[in-house]
């Protein structure tokens, strides 16, 4: 007898923190970024796809929370001994490609891309560790024209795939002008970007968390720290209660007009040259904005968005949707953010050595996706394909050209390619495929000339509720000249002639 164990058959499951996508939601996707794209192309801006692996020295060190090389990407050595990496977002490789192909491209060079990336994180409700990104930018225009531009677009793109206006608002804010207040609160010295680096470095990652700490717990972690409700507790940025007084003051300066908001940020950051230059650039920004037609109710001046990623230099902009929705508890809350972006004229050159402006905005798709779920602009039970069913083998030539006709004439079709024997199994598959109308045509119909057209989303509905009377007067079942099934079949959808 053998000692030798049978290999183990391996499980069918999905990786931790990965999902599997089917029909409408992928559907639902392509379609909903056809639309955006078409808003970006309209804009001028060129499709653009580049390698899900870049090098791990390309990609940098920027993802928000992390402080040790490769955390927070899945990476590998290869045999050459270079460090390669998934990509956790398009911005970096953009980055590359701008300068790797600046003797090639126009400058300014606008592109648009949209594709998953990837993030080695704990994974979470509604957390995945790969995720679609559609992304936005512009590299080489230095003015904040382009800035305003991304703006607009954005609010665009989101009436475009079905967000009303005054369910959304576009909040901008410039990380010049935060520059500028934590140099009047003492973290920052012009003259040496690095000190205080760690500081400042808790204090973005503390301020961008202001919806979810609130007040108090910003305050803290800005402070000598955060105790939360399991008992664990984070280190703070060591900010006296004066510099954290200061801090605070630019996340509450938002006021009932942009005039008004942006004169509270003049008096926050004086004395500050670079905080006083982000102030003029948001008045420029709105001043841009609102010739164009986008008042208030789309676009706002907000000092509490500041964007958690490291590489941003100027203006910064987040689109939050105000409406709201249940959570798994039944709470009601709003349904938040889904999309954000800035200015960020350090990133190329990392790779040139020569500073090269760039601003653009990601849209997380997901999030933007589930929202639309939420109004109800999507997420209907898709219409599967009319399917032909096979009554006899022998005439399967035949059944293949009626799906034929029917796609020739615009409609889904397929024929029934499992085992035809049993013909009640084919209309369970024709359910299962949530197929509106199925197509029956035995050895009797085809010597008369005839197909039965067999209505199933009526028939459902009268197998369901009604009478044998309303049965009759409206039957789910039709036969008609082969000749006239296309047109009969578009009637059937709603679809005229």
């Amino acid at each position: 007898m053998s000692s030798e164990k049978k290999p183990r058959r391996p499980r069918a499951e999905t990786p931790k923190g990965f999902r599997d996508y089917f029909g409408s939601e992928v559907t639902e996707r392509t379609e909903m970024l056809a639309t955006i794209a078409d808003v970006y192309r309209a804009h001028g801006f060129d499709p653009l796809e580049t390698s899900a692996v870049e090098t791990v020295e390309a990609l940098g060190k920027f993802l928000p929370d992390v402080d040790r090389p490769n955390e927070g990407v899945f990476a590998w050595q290869d045999e050459g001994g270079d460090w390669l990496a998934l990509r956790y977002d398009m911005t970096a490789p953009l980055a590359r490609v701008a300068a790797q192909f600046r003797n090639d491209l126009p400058s300014p060079y606008r592109r648009y891309t949209m594709g998953p990336v990837w993030r080695n994180e704990k994974p979470g409700p509604g957390r995945f560790r790969q995720f679609y990104q559609c992304d936005a930018d512009t590299v080489g225009a230095p003015s904040v024209a382009a800035d305003a531009e991304i703006c607009g677009m954005l609010a665009d793109a989101l009436e475009a795939v079905g967000i009303p206006r005054g369910d959304y608002v576009v909040r901008v804010n410039n990380r010049k002008v935060l520059n500028g207040v934590m140099e009047v609160a003492g973290v920052l010295d012009p003259t040496d970007p690095e000190k205080f680096a760690a500081e400042r470095g808790i204090v973005l990652r503390a301020i961008d968390k202001f919806d979810k700490f609130g007040e108090t717990g910003v305050r803290a972690l800005i402070g000598k720290g955060r105790l939360d409700e399991s008992g664990d507790f984070t280190k703070g940025a060591g900010l006296t209660d004066a510099q954290a007084d200061v801090v605070m003051g630019f996340m509450e300066a938002k006021r009932d007009t942009g005039a008004a908001t942006v004169a509270r940020l003049r008096e926050l950051v004086a004395g500050s040259a670079l905080g006083a230059e982000g102030v003029d650039e948001l008045e420029l920004i709105a001043a841009l904005l609102d010739g164009q037609g986008y008042g208030p109710d789309r676009i706002v001046i907000d000092p509490s968005v500041v964007r958690g990623l490291g590489y941003y230099t100027g203006p910064v902009f987040e689109a939050e949707l105000t409406f709201e929705i249940l959570d798994e508890k039944g709470r009601k809350r709003s349904f938040g953010s889904v999309a954000g972006g800035g200015r960020y004229d350090d990133l190329v050159k990392r790779f040139t050595g020569q500073t090269v402006p760039a601003t653009g905005v990601s849209i997380g798709v997901d999030r933007l996706l589930a929202a639309l779920r939420a109004k109800g602009r999507i997420g209907g039970t898709a219409q599967g394909p009319v399917v032909v069913t096979v009554m006899d083998r022998d005439r399967m030539g035949d059944y293949l050209a009626m799906a034929s006709e029917l796609r020739r004439a615009g409609l889904r079709a397929e024929v029934y390619l499992g085992n035809p024997k049993n013909f009640g199994n084919q209309l369970k598959y024709a359910d299962k495929r949530e197929s509106p109308v199925a197509i029956i045509q035995g050895t009797d119909e085809a010597a008369r000339g005839v197909v039965q057209i067999k209505d199933l989303v009526l028939g459902a509905k009268i197998a369901a509720s009604a009478s044998l009377e309303e049965w009759k007067n409206q039957p789910a079942q039709v036969e008609v000249p082969r000749e006239e099934m296309v047109a009969t079949v578009k009637r059937m959808l709603g679809l005229g002639l």
